[in-house]
């Protein structure tokens, strides 16, 4: 999709795009408010909502697996070998 758009850069948003969506599903799973949430993750009420809205471009990947670990998720980045150059890409897998 962000490739579609002519976006830069789009495999980073896609995939940036997919952690937010497994924030905002532990966010729902847990039955946090936005409030409470905040509190959990460090940041204001408002930038929850602004982050969960699809306003994550100012976040590093970093900052968005600090979330999850601070949502309680356990956090794995696997580097593996891609057998010709074409294969290789980023992942990302949430279970």
């Amino acid at each position: 999709m962000f490739a579609d758009l002519g976006l830069p850069n789009a495999d980073e948003h896609l995939i940036k795009a997919e952690i937010v969506l497994g924030i905002a599903a532990r966010i729902k799973s847990k039955g946090l408010t936005q409030a409470q949430a905040s509190k959990l993750i460090g940041l204001a009420q408002p930038d929850v909502s602004k982050l969960l809205r699809g306003q994550f471009s100012g976040y590093s990947y970093e900052r968005l697996f600090g979330f999850l670990i601070a949502l309680g998720e356990r956090v794995k980045i696997e580097v593996s070998d891609a057998k010709t150059k074409k294969q290789a890409r980023v992942e990302l897998e949430m279970s």
